[in-house]
């Protein structure tokens, strides 16, 4: 059961940390696109600061989850990095009005149910953040081998 659960953890971990790592480097690859333009579209204030300090943490973290190290700490940094692109980006959707600084992007529909569309990757790795804080980077990874006590004889 043990090890059926390593594995489970370790899906939980190849997706999330996949996802952020990949959507890191297309905030280089994509600037205008999911980087600093993006950022300035969205009202993110600095973006020729943030939009490359998110995707350099977007990239380290994805990393650190994938090979499951210091798991814990990079799942916190991504809950902040996921909470700031839910807040910016999802919330003028569920209003159909931008708020603050944060502008509303063209749909076709606005309101709760759009949102939650467009939200759909966003609200998955939140969950499988919170869930990799909570249960750690499972039997498969650096952090197991780390941290694992020295066994008797």
């Amino acid at each position: 059961m043990k090890d059926r659960m390593g594995s489970a953890v370790a899906i939980i971990r190849l997706l999330v940390g996949w996802v952020f790592f990949l959507e890191g480097i297309l905030k280089f690859v994509l600037p205008d696109e999911l980087g600093v333009g993006r950022f300035t579209s969205i009202g993110i204030p600095a973006p020729q600061l943030i939009a490359p300090f998110v995707g350099v943490v977007e990239i380290v973290c994805g990393v650190l989850v994938l090979a499951g190290l210091f798991t814990r700490f990079a799942a916190i940094a991504l809950l902040i990095d996921i909470s700031v692109a839910i807040i910016s980006t999802k919330i003028p959707m569920w209003l159909g009005h931008g708020y603050w600084r944060f502008s509303l992007p063209k749909l076709k529909h606005y309101g709760f149910l759009s949102m939650l569309h467009e939200a759909r990757t966003d609200f998955s790795m939140l969950l499988g953040l919170i869930f990799l804080l909570m249960v750690g980077a499972g039997a498969w990874s650096l952090d197991a081998k780390l941290w694992q006590s020295p066994r008797k004889s």
